[in-house]
This record gives C-alpha cells, structure tokens and sequence, in this order.
C-alpha cells in the first residue's frame, strides 16, 4: 500500500494543496485579488488540491490493491 501510485498522488496534492492554503491565507493581497477578478486563487486551489488528495486517500483505503499469488502446485 505504501508504493501504490494513488498514495504517492494523493500525498503530493495534498501537501501542495496545504502549501497554496498557507499561501493563500498568510500572502493575499488586494493587488494579486485584483488580477484575479476578486477571487483569491491560491486558497481556493489549495483546498481543490487537498481535498482531492483526501479523497485519493479515502479510494486507496476503501479499495486496496489486492496481490494476485500464483500458485505453484498447478505447475506440477
């Protein structure tokens, strides 16, 4: 389960994601608000990217990769 790819995206999101709400919280100002129509791109982004990587955590818990063993006696 650790080196499953949706753990390793699921991580990466959500750890951008927590960076752009620091961001966007802490770094906001009026001028950057005004390029953007009012709306404060960073935060919003940042809570996009977690909680998509909250849910890639929730699909690798509700559906975990299932290993398939051969079975050797059937060569015989």
């Amino acid at each position: 389960m650790l080196f499953d790819i949706r753990t390793i995206v699921g991580g990466l999101l959500a750890c951008y994601g927590v960076i752009l709400i620091v961001v966007g919280l802490a770094y906001s100002t009026d001028f950057q608000r005004a390029k953007t129509g009012g709306i404060d791109v960073n935060l919003w982004a940042g809570v996009g990217m977690t909680v998509v990587g909250i849910l890639f955590f929730a699909w690798v818990r509700l559906r975990p990769v299932v290993e398939l063993i051969a079975a050797e006696d059937d060569d015989e």
